[in-house]
């Protein structure tokens, strides 16, 4: 068994740190590694959930238990299912307000490996020392911005009925190599696929204005049921975005779902949208462009899966 501890001091309240750190939903949007984050089971001070996140380069996946108590500010987790190379992983999350105001960060972790070798091991270490110092971060810079959280990190979706099977929408949205014949707004799109259900893509988009804006995202894919994504590099108005597509049929009815969470990038505000505009206006303008964006491609969807 080995051990790390990696520590970071806030100026934020450490309940503001806890609750960010708490809630997975929005890992995808303010941590680097994190891919997806899926709950199996959410309970009083007790969680299950399935996560995607890259380690060295690589998208890994494994399910994890926690328990949180918000009234100590600690949560433990410990993976049930760990990703090779790392034979099992846990750990806990400390965050003790100081004296002097502000909060110490600590992250512990303990795991193993499933070939106790050095290079192995010095692996994991590498990983985690990557993955820690970027979580802690991006978790003080956001509670530091001094905005509330929930409002410059929320989520919202747009849902359309298909009319059509599932796996034929779901396929429109998985070829996405596909889509410079198959949507207005794309022009180019590069997509790589390893291991299968783990896509790279770069994707060339025309804006409201005539220009082409990039992006390169990373998604997860389980067929017929979801794709998943984030945003390796964001737009300058923010600092994490992901999203995911998401089929259900509900009797008869087919429907598609397309959730965005973004964190909003307040400094950029005044630059992308001009010096008079505010936070507000800004969680209009990611709104309404990334909403249209997702309805479009749902409904063009919609009637290529019709024929």
């Amino acid at each position: 068994m080995r051990r790390t501890e990696h520590i970071r001091f806030s100026t934020a309240p450490a309940k503001v740190l806890y609750d960010l750190a708490a809630d997975i939903t929005r890992w995808p949007a303010i941590f680097g590694p994190t891919v997806h984050a899926q709950h199996l089971h959410r309970g009083s001070g007790n969680e299950r959930f399935r996560l995607w996140a890259m380690v060295n380069g690589e998208v890994k996946s494994w399910v994890s238990r926690r328990e949180l108590d918000p009234d100590v500010l600690w949560i433990r987790f410990d993976q049930e299912q760990s990703a090779a190379p790392i034979a099992s992983m846990g750990g806990e999350w400390h965050f003790r307000p100081l004296p002097t105001g502000g909060t110490e960060i600590v992250l512990l972790h303990e795991y193993t490996a499933v070939f106790d070798k050095r290079v192995t091991m010095g692996w994991i270490s590498a990983a985690l020392d990557r993955n820690s110092a970027v979580e802690l971060e991006m978790l003080t810079r956001i509670a530091e911005l001094g905005h509330p959280v929930e409002e410059l990190v929320f989520s919202f979706t747009d849902t359309l009925a298909l009319e059509v099977p599932a796996a034929e929408a779901y396929g429109f949205i998985y070829r996405s190599d596909l889509w410079p014949q198959r949507l207005p707004h794309v022009e180019r799109v590069v997509l790589k696929e390893n291991p299968v259900g783990v896509q790279d893509m770069v994707m060339d988009t025309l804006t409201a204005d005539g220009s082409t804006h990039s992006t390169h995202s990373v998604r997860v894919c389980v067929p017929n049921e979801l794709i998943a994504y984030k945003q390796l590099i964001p737009p300058k108005i923010l600092l994490g975005h992901s999203g995911r597509w998401q089929f259900t049929t509900a009797g008869d009815e087919v429907l598609a779902t397309a959730q965005h969470t973004v964190a909003i990038n307040p400094a950029a505000i005044g630059e992308v949208l001009g010096v008079a505009r505010s936070l507000a206006d800004a969680q209009e303008y990611v709104r309404t462009a990334l909403g249209q964006n997702s309805r479009s491609t749902l409904d063009h969807a919609r009637k290529f899966a019709r024929g």
